[in-house]
């Protein structure tokens, strides 16, 4: 089959080698530095990946935005009608001012001290919304073709079965918390049963896995001192 050498497109970049194509196939150029399809793609799935893990903070944000502005217009509502020479609504804000300059003069200290730690709890619950990385309570599965994110309380259901399957016990006698970094397993015998720790610890880690969620959570076994009456 005769091979025909395709010469540069007119404005092509100098460093693009020509293409070898066949009769009849389309040759192909790609342009350096332009990223691929598939790169283009992985970032998207990257993206909605993230925004499914984690938390919005839009929720906090409105609250905040609403707060400084019902006070934005309740400052500005004292100020017209002092303006206008009509009594405060609530209090005047000279009087305010000069209660606030007079502090801690003309108030209980135990007012003051809850007074303020309202505020700095308030204070704290915004600063760490914004700084917290604020996940959800989900985690990743690996899948070459696809993003997977999968409830925690499906990944506990699994983790549960495969405890109860290992102690030969009932449903109820088996309970499984999973967060971001532990799973915590919580096992109570049947009486006159001995159970092996091991053992559970070994099914919950092998099905935990097969599950290979990211991040990976590290297991724990509790098994309560007191049993439960078999059936």
């Amino acid at each position: 089959m005769s091979h025909a050498q395709t010469p540069h497109a007119r404005g092509s970049h100098p460093d693009t080698a020509d293409a070898q194509t066949a009769e009849g196939e389309v040759p192909v150029i790609q342009t350096p530095g332009t990223p691929d399809v598939g790169d283009r793609i992985d970032v998207g799935l990257q993206r909605i990946l993230r925004r499914e893990t984690r938390s919005s903070r839009a929720g906090m944000a409105g609250l905040a935005a609403a707060l400084v502005i019902a006070a934005c217009v309740y400052a500005l509502l004292e100020s017209a009608l002092r303006a206008i020479g009509q009594p405060p609504w609530l209090i005047d804000p000279q009087t305010a001012a000069e209660r606030l300059t007079a502090l801690p003069g003309g108030i209980s200290p135990l007012l003051l001290g809850s007074l303020g730690g309202v505020v700095a709890m308030v204070g704290l619950i915004f600063f760490l919304n914004a700084v917290l990385p604020g996940r959800k309570s989900r985690h990743l599965l690996e899948d070459p073709r696809a993003g997977v994110v999968v409830d925690d309380e499906v990944i506990a259901s699994a983790l549960a079965r495969a405890a109860r399957t290992a102690a030969n016990v009932t449903q109820e006698q088996v309970m499984v918390v999973v967060s971001q970094r532990l799973v915590v397993v919580n096992v109570r015998p049947t009486s006159g049963v001995p159970l092996h720790e091991e053992r559970i610890l070994a099914a919950v880690e092998d099905e935990l896995q097969r599950m290979a969620p990211s991040p990976m959570p590290s297991v724990r076994v509790n098994v309560a001192a007191s049993g439960v009456i078999g059936a």
